[in-house]
């Protein structure tokens, strides 16, 4: 068989490093990327971090409003769909290269097999959010990580196609979790981005969707990341490039003791949520790895399409949006600055992440007719 798997972004380079061992053992894929993330420093170096094999196609599609991104990327799929002639194409998750890939595929008639499948955070204000629902009824194969989105696509009448193969970064975070377990680790980190990094003597945040970069949502979060940092006890804020232009062009400041970095490669990125005393973040890949890793965790939005990791965390996790107050209260419920190191080294020493399976089931799944009503 032969795939075409589109990606564009580092959370879909992410889900193809887990998938692809698997899927090139038994069948040949072709690689495409779109260019969604087209800075170096977001997605450059996860593709020899991660062991990806480099791109088939690039289409250096980033940049420029979503409407002048996905055409660029329908433009340039379309000639390399007609050229491969594939049996399935293969997106991952909810960005604008899902959409493309999924769009592209079905106006030439080829099945589209959509990874991460039924995930809603039923605001259609979420780009995210518009762009999953499409894809999810263009696939001929939906993959679904949880049962909340199997529940979810049956809601809208999907059924046929719909398999629940579990969270192929979870099998990633698997893989690498025991090269992130010590904490000497942070050392090493702590040098390249000019911070003295020790257990549970910081807090970790990414901040990058579109919603947060508008004015006054900036204003709320860099409020918060200010108020929960200390001296003794910082904020590290990987820091999305756009977001940064935005904070600087808006004249926001999150204060002395926040210090942004620019985004971080997988293992650094795991580690430093690991040995944080909390974790701040709107990324819905960061949430999942968050709970995966036990650290407590606020969720920087109001609504999440991950209502598992929140369900099953014991509490660690809370979806805060921009509230201030109840951010303030939920951190100091979680991540009491008295006990933050201990903790810390407690559930680094103790962790056992187990892989999803969630590479091998897609893989099965490929190569059996879909079924269903």
């Amino acid at each position: 068989m032969k795939i075409v798997s589109v990606v564009g972004t580092r959370p879909q380079l992410i889900k193809a490093a887990a998938l692809q061992p698997a899927l090139r053992a038994r069948h040949v894929e072709v690689f495409v990327d779109t260019g969604q993330h087209w800075d170096d420093a977001l997605a450059g170096d996860f593709f020899a971090e991660l062991g990806l094999a480099r791109p088939d196609h690039a289409l250096g599609a980033g940049g420029g409003s979503h409407a002048e991104q996905t055409a660029a990327m329908l433009i340039g799929l379309e000639p390399i769909l007609v050229a491969e002639r594939p049996d399935v194409v293969l997106v991952f998750g909810d960005t604008n290269s899902t959409l493309a890939g999924a769009l592209g595929a079905a106006k030439l008639g080829i099945p589209v097999a959509h990874v991460e499948a039924g995930l809603r955070s039923f605001d259609r204000q979420m780009p995210e959010e518009l762009n999953r629902v499409v894809a999810d009824h263009l696939a001929t194969w939906s993959f679904a990580p949880t049962w909340s989105a199997v529940d979810n696509l049956r809601a809208e009448g999907i059924t046929r196609g719909v398999v629940l193969v579990g969270d192929l970064m979870q099998d990633l975070a698997a893989f690498m979790s025991a090269e992130v377990r010590d904490p000497a680790i942070l050392a090493a980190i702590g040098a390249r981005i000019g911070r003295t990094l020790e257990p549970g003597a910081y807090l970790f945040a990414t901040v990058h969707r579109q919603e947060n970069r508008a004015p006054a949502a900036m204003a709320a979060w860099a409020g918060i990341l200010a108020d929960a940092a200390t001296a003794d006890r910082p904020v590290i804020l990987s820091l999305h490039p756009g977001t940064r232009v935005a904070l600087d062009e808006a004249g926001i400041s999150c204060g002395p003791d926040v210090a942004l970095v620019q985004p971080q490669g997988y293992r650094t990125s795991l580690a430093l949520q690991l040995h944080a005393a909390a974790v701040l973040t709107d990324s819905g890949g960061v949430q999942r790895e968050a709970a995966w890793l036990g650290v407590p965790c606020l969720v920087l939005r109001g609504t999440t399409e991950w209502a598992e990791a929140v369900a099953d965390s014991a509490g660690r996790m809370v979806v805060v949006g921009l509230d201030g107050a109840r951010a303030a209260s939920e951190l100091a419920r979680l991540a009491p600055s008295t006990a933050g190191a201990e903790l810390a080294r407690d559930r680094a020493a103790s962790l056992d992440l187990r892989p999803a399976g969630a590479a091998d089931a897609i893989v099965a799944a490929l190569e059996q007719p879909p079924t269903g009503a």
